[in-house]
């Protein structure tokens, strides 16, 4: 199980979790250390997870998490904080995270669909839960380009791929063909496990988001536009929906 500081991350190992226990190991008006935690902290363009701590019939709702020593859990300003010791139990926001994994599979479907067809890396993206934009190094747009990504990508939802989440040693990690799409190799060179996130037989990524378990649960993608962003680099905008 991997951890940030001194707390274990669950999330990475189940990503279904939404209630947990656990004690506080620290905290202030800045932030909140847990032993164990499932909230999301954010990166990859995955924004963090919200919540709540209940202890002592008193609830904190938690608005986001910063990742440094330790995963700090930020409460929301005036709510009241738990006092180091406490037993806490913990709840992440349930559709808010569903939609945020519903969306990171439907960038990396999305991604590897425009690899696969087009041969084009990822220069940028960002999401918000059930929508998304990522960025191509694509220098020309071919005729048709918005509707045949759509289609690509809602037959590869139909395809009900299955999508698997491992880890591996980085030296084993980076033996995997194109398992870095981003023009630039976003992994730092002191994490030597790398996370990977599969989905098989279309797509294979480092990784350390959260992710459903097939492509069927993330719903229709609808590429709502694409923009030129100058230099070659398309922008395509994207949409997940039921």
């Amino acid at each position: 199980m991997e951890s940030s500081g001194r707390t274990a991350r669950l999330e990475l190992d189940d990503q279904g979790l939404r209630e947990w226990e656990a004690v506080v190991l620290d905290a202030g008006p800045d932030g909140i250390v847990l032993d164990r935690s499932a909230f999301y902290p954010g990166g990859g363009g995955q924004p963090p997870d919200h919540g709540v701590l209940l202890w002592q019939g008193v609830q904190t709702r938690i608005a986001g998490v910063r990742k440094g020593d330790d995963l700090v859990l930020i409460p929301v300003e005036g709510d009241p904080v738990p006092p180091t010791g406490a037993a806490v139990r913990c709840a992440v926001e349930d559709d808010r995270r569903s939609a945020l994994m519903r969306t990171h599979s439907g960038l990396h479907l999305l991604c590897g669909v425009v690899f696969r067809d087009y041969g084009c890396l990822v220069t940028g993206g960002n999401m918000e839960p059930l929508s998304a934009r990522m960025d191509f190094d694509l220098r020309e747009v071919p005729p048709g380009f918005k509707e045949t990504v759509e289609d690509a990508c809602n037959a590869e939802v139909e395809a009900d791929r299955r999508i698997d989440v491992r880890t591996l040693p980085r030296v084993e990690a980076f033996e995997i063909p194109d398992i870095i799409r981003t023009a630039t190799n976003l992994v730092p060179p002191e994490v030597q496990d790398v996370r990977i996130v599969d989905i098989v037989g279309l797509d294979t990524q480092a990784d350390g988001g959260t992710h459903v378990a097939s492509t069927k649960q993330i719903g229709r993608i609808r590429v709502a536009k694409v923009e030129n962003k100058g230099r070659g680099f398309r922008r395509l905008r994207i949409k997940i929906e039921d």
